[in-house]
């Protein structure tokens, strides 16, 4: 977001790929970074990078996109050969939505890049969460002799497993969503961390007031990032301030209402870590309105990586969520075939700088 103690009232933690205090962070690569590089579309170079053959592309630019990719640090995924032998071969993911945020479909090819290696099937389901349509779908699956059954949310939360996945001998894998009897392997964002070091990166710049803008109260990644907030602030010796943190709704214009709340105090804060990157975009736009220069007056932070957040101007420091890792992790967790573990375990956000934080100037505080 590595060891902290647990919560009043959560349950304890298990973190894996911990961060810590330090500087450490890793510029993301995406397939539009790679196309612009290369000089052609992201839909060209993911049929590059998907080696699909189907398509009719020059082979000068096949080499250029690859060498482009290779250059700038791509995971390539090898193109499967016909003597690999399947470990599965029917692979379900139900979700209860697509359509809310991108991150559905990056765990989703996770999930496709760690089966590329076999000649297994995916099959994808959207429920809606709908009571009758979720228990009829898994049913249909698993008649249909589905191997696996990739249980997924597009928030994190607890879930309550339909009656035919508790009965099931499928194997099931819980995919930001934990159950509390922990009866299958679960992966989630490591969101206490994520929030300690988005605040952490400000921290090391030389901030000692820092507001933040949350996301909705009910939700537990708006729960963990703040508490991660808190858990920064509380390590650098700071006292906590409640008036520096903002209630906000995820929207842009929660971002802006919040950064003129903050911006409004008797001593406003020198930077602002926004719970995600929409918000951030809010705040870019009062602070512009009103003349505030980022990051010279105001430094800012965003969390999930979003696409606007590397065209905004100047481009976000954010962090960016593991959906795709968690794809991956939830195929090669049933592949090692070895117990699970009795905990959810946690994948770390990683930290991208770009340009939107800045040193304080020692009179700046």
């Amino acid at each position: 977001m590595r060891c902290y103690g647990s919560e009043p009232g959560r349950h304890n933690e298990r973190h894996i790929l911990t961060v810590s205090n330090n500087k450490r962070s890793k510029k993301r690569v995406t397939m539009s970074d790679i196309g612009r590089e290369a000089g052609c579309s992201q839909a060209t170079v993911s049929i590059v990078l998907g080696h699909n053959d189907s398509v009719q592309i020059s082979g000068a630019l096949r080499t250029k996109v690859l060498r482009v990719a290779k250059e700038m640090g791509y995971q390539i995924v090898p193109k499967r050969t016909a003597e690999i032998t399947p470990v599965f071969t029917r692979v379900a993911f139900v979700i209860d939505s697509l359509t809310t945020s991108p991150e559905a479909i990056v765990a989703i090819e996770g999930v496709r890049q760690a089966l590329s290696s076999t000649n297994a099937l995916l099959v994808i389901t959207e429920t809606g969460n709908d009571p009758t349509l979720e228990p009829f779908a898994l049913q249909t699956m698993i008649d249909d002799g589905e191997d696996v059954i990739i249980y997924a949310c597009i928030v994190t939360r607890m879930v309550a497993l339909p009656p035919v996945l508790q009965k099931t001998k499928v194997t099931g894998v819980l995919l930001t969503c934990y159950t509390d009897e922990w009866r299958h392997p679960s992966v989630q964002p490591s969101e206490i961390a994520g929030g300690t070091r988005a605040t952490g990166v400000l921290l090391e710049a030389g901030h000692i007031r820092i507001g933040t803008i949350t996301g909705e109260d009910f939700m537990e990644a708006t729960q963990d990032r703040l508490t991660g907030y808190r858990r920064a602030i509380a390590s650098a010796d700071i006292a906590f301030d409640h008036k520096l943190v903002v209630k906000g709704d995820w929207s842009v214009s929660a971002g802006f209402e919040g950064t003129r709340k903050l911006m409004s105090l008797a001593s406003p804060p020198t930077a602002i870590f926004c719970q995600n990157d929409r918000m951030a975009v809010g705040c870019y736009e009062y602070l512009k309105e009103h003349g505030y220069v980022i990051p010279r007056d105001v430094s800012v932070v965003g969390y999930d990586d979003e696409e606007i957040s590397r065209h905004l101007s100047p481009p976000l420091t954010t962090l960016v969520l593991p959906h795709r890792a968690m794809g991956r992790w939830a195929i090669e967790q049933l592949q090692l075939a070895h117990p699970f573990d009795e905990k959810p375990t946690k994948l770390e956000c990683l930290l991208i700088e770009r340009a939107s934080v800045a040193t304080v100037k020692p009179d700046h505080n």
